[in-house]
């Protein structure tokens, strides 16, 4: 993923400001174990320290007014109730693909003569943390590929847990 970023960063001439967790990965080993794999609670604890939290960091240190975020209902039964454009926190968020499914992804990255993800060849969907995502098998739900059964969203897009 690391690779890709730079990729992406090189070949779109793109400006990056890049948030990390306050507390390096090893340092949260040592004090808290391996949380994403102690239940829910430990688990939400986890993506707003490494996720939540840098967000909200880096939108506030860089004045953002709107932030964009590439969601899509298909995704999770969470995300089937997102709107277009609201307002969260005093900020806009806009979804302007949220009515896209993979195919349209699929055909706009042709299109544009855009790289996907080079782990969507070995199966995975969805990308996030090494310990958190695995690759669609035959008879496995979308929405079990991050966090496993019954956890979908990480906090950065709903209420509460996140922004």
């Amino acid at each position: 993923t690391y690779q890709f970023i730079d990729k992406l960063t090189e070949r779109l001439n793109l400006n990056l400001h890049v948030y990390s967790a306050k507390e390096s990965a090893a340092w949260q080993l040592a004090r808290y174990g391996e949380q994403w794999d102690k239940g829910i609670d430990e688990l939400k604890q986890y993506n707003r320290m490494n996720k939540v939290e840098p967000l909200e960091r880096g939108l506030s240190e860089l004045n953002c007014g709107t932030w964009f975020s590439g969601v899509r209902r298909q995704q999770s039964d969470h995300r089937q109730g997102l709107s277009v454009v609201s307002i969260l926190r005093g900020r806009f968020k806009v979804h302007p693909i949220i009515d896209w499914h993979n195919r349209d992804v699929h055909q706009y990255l042709t299109k544009n003569n855009l790289p996907y993800h080079p782990l969507w060849d070995e199966g995975y969907v969805s990308v996030g943390d090494v310990h958190s995502t695995k690759p669609l098998t035959l008879g496995m739900d979308e929405a079990e590929t991050r966090f496993g059964p019954g956890q979908r969203e990480c906090g950065l897009h709903t209420d509460g847990d996140g922004i």
